[in-house]
């Protein structure tokens, strides 16, 4: 894993400007694609008595839940192993890499579409060739929302941070794995499940600081995630 990191920048992904282009996103698109989309699937799921309130309800939790279980095991699991070989490692700094060493790039910090979308067509027909539209349907915008509520949240420890005593703690966690312990702190919509699993990285408060702004630009060795 590479141990610099560059403040305040944003670097080139692809050499190829259309992927160089598709790899960029307005924070708020995913929003804008995937919110109606949850909506309209619960609204025509009651409405056509495909589930019922409190089965809905049920599941919507259990989906939001599933979700944050996959964001931390991606994140430990796959985000961060750069494999052996130049094609592995290749594959690394475009899922996650790139991330770690802009973090401040604001054009990078949801996933875009090109991403999102097989990953949710792939998600959904699969638990549509069930045919038990009574908990999948709820239990996919449950899952779908979880993801939506990921990103915000990383959107925002990264710019401009989140009110209460509860974002700033996801905050602080989360820049302690970009700048001091990669290897820790990977939930980032949630913290239970590094506790649960023996990930989370207790730490003077300071320790959990942003660099400051002089250190824009430069590297210096500091560890990345």
């Amino acid at each position: 894993m590479s141990k610099s990191y560059v403040r305040h920048a944003a670097g080139r992904m692809f050499d190829n400007p259309v992927l160089e282009w598709g790899s960029k996103i307005h924070p708020a698109t995913p929003f804008v694609v995937y919110g109606p989309l949850v909506v309209g699937l619960l609204a025509w799921g009651l409405t056509r008595h495909v589930t019922s309130p409190g089965v809905a309800l049920a599941f919507f939790v259990v989906g939001y839940m599933a979700w944050q279980l996959m964001e931390y095991w991606l994140h430990r699991g796959f985000f961060h192993w750069e494999g052996n070989g130049p094609l592995t490692r290749r594959l690394y700094a475009i899922i996650h890499g790139y991330h770690h060493t802009y973090p401040d790039d604001g054009t990078r910090l949801v996933m875009p579409l090109g991403a999102s979308v097989p990953l949710a067509v792939l998600i959904g027909g699969g638990l549509y060739l069930l045919h038990a539209g009574w908990w999948t349907l709820p239990f996919f915008c449950g899952l779908v929302t979880g993801y939506l509520a990921y990103d915000l949240i990383h959107y925002r420890v990264h710019h401009g941070g989140l009110p209460g005593a509860w974002g700033k703690g996801l905050r602080a966690r989360h820049m302690a794995h970009h700048f001091h312990t990669p290897d820790k702190n990977f939930g980032i919509s949630h913290m239970y499940l590094d506790v649960l699993f023996g990930t989370l990285r207790q730490r003077p408060a300071r320790d959990g600081a942003v660099p400051p702004a002089g250190d824009a630009g430069g590297h210096h060795g500091q560890p990345t995630a």
